[in-house]
């Protein structure tokens, strides 16, 4: 048994807006945390018709007003698009208004097109190869302030937050990183499968130890869609599948309703699954399955699931069914 959290994007659906999407996050991280879940991570995404969580921090406060304990975080803050003291004062701010529960997951990818990225106004330069040092910075931000006096910068809030710093990745870029500083390593296998097994063996074989970890520390990432049979599951995980071929198509819309006569091209189809090989979607017996071999897989120390469900109670319902696999260590 390992901890479940949940990774959302609050989701815009087909026929809704963004504050029923914003309503919803906050329904399901209740859900979330009455199960037992660890964590309820928000992830930054930007132009993207079906995704209301673009203000990530301010989502976080909103989901973290609607819970009392259960862990609340990014999953992650696109570093590049900001700079670190903008996140070390947000963030301070999150851990001042929900102590000890609030984790910065960080990327290195711009989490949108190109066009985008340039008009968050960040310089696209350097952004994504002074990650390193970005990361470094934002650490001094949060961390220790007992010498503010003689710093030329300081975060407040932020200073003495020590929120935790989590490295996230879909390659094997940050899970070096994540080795060298010894932080904990989530891998973004919902949707990149490709190089997790490596990713992991890199991240595992050259941790150092740091004030922070004395051992590696690896979260994996799945889809999960569950559902009371097989049948109905299958139906709904299609509102998925039709969004990764709307993003191959640069089709921007609100995140499908399911379509039980779905059809892709053969190329969508070979690409939809190739993207989401790792997807875990059935009845409480098939997931139940499914998720133990990919634990034993993996070996990994915590699970995070993106549910991208249309509809709120079978989202909901979801939720319910992961908490029932018997694999979760619950939080509470």
């Amino acid at each position: 048994m390992i901890p479940f959290s949940i990774l959302d994007l609050s989701q815009i659906g087909e026929g809704g807006t963004v504050r029923e999407a914003l309503n919803n996050s906050a329904l399901m991280a209740k859900a979330a945390e009455a199960l037992g879940y660890t964590r309820y991570w928000l992830a930054e995404h930007h132009g993207m018709p079906g995704i209301a969580s673009a203000a990530t921090s301010i989502v976080i406060a909103h989901v973290g007003q609607a819970t009392k304990t259960i862990r609340i975080g990014s999953g992650g803050i696109m570093l590049p698009n900001h700079s670190p003291l903008v996140i070390a004062e947000q963030f301070g701010t999150l851990e001042a208004l929900y102590p000890g529960r609030v984790d910065l997951g960080l990327g290195r990818a711009p989490g949108t097109d190109m066009k985008t990225a340039r008009a968050l106004r960040r310089n696209l330069d350097n952004g994504v190869d002074s990650f390193p040092n970005d990361v470094l910075e934002l650490q001094a931000y949060l961390g220790e302030g007992d010498d503010a006096a003689s710093r030329p910068v300081i975060a407040v809030p932020g200073m003495n937050s020590n929120v935790p710093i989590w490295l996230l990745g879909s390659s094997l870029y940050s899970a070096q990183l994540a080795a060298m500083l010894g932080l904990p390593y989530a891998f973004a296998s919902h949707f990149a499968p490709e190089h997790l097994f490596q990713a992991l063996h890199i991240y595992r074989s050259q941790f150092k130890p740091s004030a922070v970890l004395d051992k590696p520390y690896a979260m994996v990432g799945v889809m999960g869609v569950a559902a009371d049979t097989d049948e109905e599951a299958k139906y709904l995980y299609t509102s998925m599948q039709q969004s990764f071929a709307n993003l191959r198509r640069n089709d921007r819309k609100p995140f499908p309703k399911p379509n039980r006569g779905l059809q892709l091209s053969p190329d969508e189809a070979a690409m939809v699954d190739h993207m989401l090989k790792y997807a875990v979607v059935g009845s409480l017996e098939t997931i139940t399955a499914k998720l133990r071999a990919f634990l034993a897989q993996t070996e990994a120390d915590e699970l995070i699931i993106s549910m991208p469900i249309h509809d709120i109670k079978a989202r909901l319902r979801s939720v319910e069914l992961f908490a029932q696999t018997g694999l979760m260590e619950a939080s509470n």
